[in-house]
């Protein structure tokens, strides 16, 4: 009888009870400038200057040396534009209205993603305490061996 009082105390030092408490989740705070409609405008601009800039890149010599051969005096001029309008005639113009099309859409992503992100978040911390708990009891490989 002795030796059961004796061994209670160590039987309930290790039962999960008294185990620390999981940490609480952090909740997510979202940048008001990811959903201002402002920033997403800038963004849109800003696509739309890299863009252009894209499509006003020589690559004429690059297409030469890829033949093993100088570049022509018309091929040190030609663009990346210039290669989409051999392609399509009405290029710029489709060009312009997929860029015009781009800022709607990107803003309805924001807004979905700024939406979506707390249960994301809810998500995720759920799935680390159940990969904890699944991991709990597992060996280590330090362990020793028995």
């Amino acid at each position: 009888m002795r030796n059961i009082l004796f061994l209670m105390p160590l039987a309930l030092l290790a039962t999960p009870a008294v185990a620390a408490p999981p940490p609480q989740p952090q909740q997510i705070q979202i940048p008001p400038e990811l959903t201002d409609p402002a920033t997403i405008d800038r963004m849109g601009n800003m696509m739309q200057a890299l863009s252009k800039a894209f499509l006003n890149l020589p690559v004429g010599e690059i297409e030469a040396a890829a033949e093993g051969r100088r570049p022509t005096r018309a091929e040190r001029k030609l663009t990346v534009r210039d290669m989409a309008r051999r392609d399509d005639p009405d290029f710029d113009r489709n060009f312009e209205r997929q860029i015009a099309q781009a800022g709607p859409m990107m803003k309805q992503s924001m807004k979905a993603f700024g939406e979506a992100l707390p249960r994301i978040s809810q998500s995720m911390s759920q799935i680390a305490a159940e990969l904890e708990r699944v991991t709990a009891n597992m060996p280590q490989p330090m362990d020793p061996q028995r």
